[in-house]
C-alpha cells in the first residue's frame, strides 16, 4: 500500500475537508431546530419551495416555520456541494484507495441523504425522518474522518502514536456503537410528534416502572387532553424507558473507558480523549434531564440533539485512532524493518 508519509497534497484540501465538516454539524444543528419547532412540513413541497425554485423563493415568504425549514434546504444543498467538491478534490489529489473510498462513500451518502429528505415530505412519512436523522449523523462521522485523514499530523504517521490497546478499543467501539442505536431512539422520540410520553424525571409517571396497561394509558391520555397536549400509547412510553435506560448503559461503558484508559495507558493523550468522551457524556445525560424538565423546549431539545452528534463523532474519531494504533503496533512487532505507514496508508 501508499507510504502516508511520502504523500504531497494541498494543505488546503485539509482545510477544505475541515470546512465541510464544519457545515454538515450546521446543517445538523439546523435539522434539529427543525424538528424541534415542528416546522418540518412548513413547506409541503420538494425540491420546489412552494412551487419557487428553492434557491429563488423569495426573502420576504420566510416567516414561521417557513424560514426554518427552508433554511435547513438552503445550508443542505451548500453541504452537498461542498461534498462533491471534497470528493472530486480527494480522488483527484489523495492516492491511498481507502480515503478515496471514503470520498465515494460521503458523496454517495450525501446524496441519499437529499434523497430521503425529499421523500420524507412528499409521501409524509415520518418514518424517514428516523433513518433522515441518523444516516446524518453517520455522514458527520464520514466527512470527519476524511478530515483527519488529509491533516499533515496524519500523513506524518503522527496520528499513529496512541495507546495499542485491543481491550480500549473494543470498549470504545462498543460504546460508540450504543451511542448510534441511542441516536436512533432518539430520532424515534423526535419524529413521533407525541410530546414527551414521559413527562417526569427520574421517575416516570411517579414510578420508576409506569403502569402501561390500557387502563392506564387511557387515564394517561385524559389527563394530557385536558393539558392540552397530544395523546401517547405504551410504545412510545416504552421507547422513552428504553431511551433512559440505554443512557444510563452508556454512561456506565464510558466510564469503564475512562478507567481502563487511565490505568492501563502511560500517554496522557490516551486519558485525555477518554476523560472528555465521559464528561461530553454527562454533559449529554445532564441536558437530557433538562430537556424533560424543561417540558421539551425547543433550544434545549435541538442542544441535546446536537451535543448527541458530537459523543457520537468523538467516539467514532476515537475509534479510529485506537484501530490505527492497534494496527501500527501490530505490524511493529510482525514485521520488523517495514514501516507502518506503508502498510496502512
Amino acid at each position: 500500500m501508499d507510504d502516508a508519509t511520502s504523500i504531497k497534497q494541498p494543505r488546503a484540501l485539509h482545510v477544505w475537508a475541515i470546512l465541510t465538516a464544519a457545515a454538515t454539524f450546521f446543517l445538523l444543528c439546523t435539522g434539529g431546530i427543525v424538528t424541534s419547532k415542528n416546522a418540518g412540513m412548513a413547506v409541503p413541497d420538494w425540491p420546489t419551495t412552494y412551487g419557487y425554485n428553492m434557491f429563488l423563493f423569495p426573502v420576504s415568504k420566510w416567516v414561521g416555520g417557513i424560514f426554518y425549514e427552508h433554511s435547513h434546504r438552503l445550508v443542505a444543498s451548500g453541504v452537498g456541494l461542498m461534498t462533491m467538491i471534497l470528493a472530486v478534490w480527494v480522488l483527484a489529489a489523495d492516492r491511498r484507495r481507502w480515503v478515496r473510498w471514503l470520498g465515494v462513500a460521503a458523496f454517495l451518502a450525501v446524496c441519499l441523504q437529499g434523497l430521503l429528505g425529499g421523500l420524507r415530505v412528499t409521501l409524509y412519512r415520518d418514518e424517514i425522518g428516523i433513518f433522515h436523522a441518523l444516516l446524518a449523523q453517520a455522514f458527520l462521522c464520514v466527512v470527519t474522518i476524511l478530515a483527519v485523514a488529509t491533516s499533515p499530523r496524519f500523513l506524518r504517521g503522527e496520528w499513529d502514536i496512541f495507546h495499542p490497546d485491543p481491550v480500549l478499543k473494543n470498549l470504545v467501539l462498543a460504546t460508540t456503537v450504543l451511542v448510534f442505536i441511542q441516536l436512533g431512539l432518539g430520532a424515534a422520540m423526535r419524529h413521533e410528534h407525541a410530546g414527551l410520553s414521559i413527562p417526569d424525571f427520574p421517575l416516570a409517571y411517579g414510578q420508576w416502572i409506569p403502569d402501561t396497561s390500557p387502563g392506564a394509558v387511557a387515564r394517561i391520555n385524559a389527563a394530557r387532553d385536558t393539558a392540552g397536549e397530544v395523546p401517547t400509547s405504551a410504545l412510545f412510553i416504552w421507547v422513552q424507558m428504553a431511551h433512559r435506560a440505554m443512557a444510563s448503559l452508556i454512561v456506565l461503558t464510558a466510564a469503564a473507558v475512562f478507567f481502563r484508559a487511565s490505568t492501563a495507558s502511560r500517554l496522557r493523550a490516551t486519558k485525555a480523549w477518554s476523560g472528555a468522551w465521559l464528561a461530553l457524556i454527562g454533559l449529554q445525560a445532564g441536558l437530557g434531564a433538562w430537556t424533560i424538565w424543561s417540558n421539551k423546549a425547543a433550544d434545549i431539545a435541538t442542544i441535546h440533539m446536537a451535543t448527541g452528534a458530537l459523543v457520537l463523532l468523538l467516539g467514532a474519531v476515537f475509534s479510529f485512532r485506537l484501530c490505527r494504533a492497534c494496527q501500527a503496533h501490530r505490524f511493529r512487532f510482525s514485521e520488523p524493518g517495514i514501516s507502518f505507514a506503508s502498510r496502512v496508508a
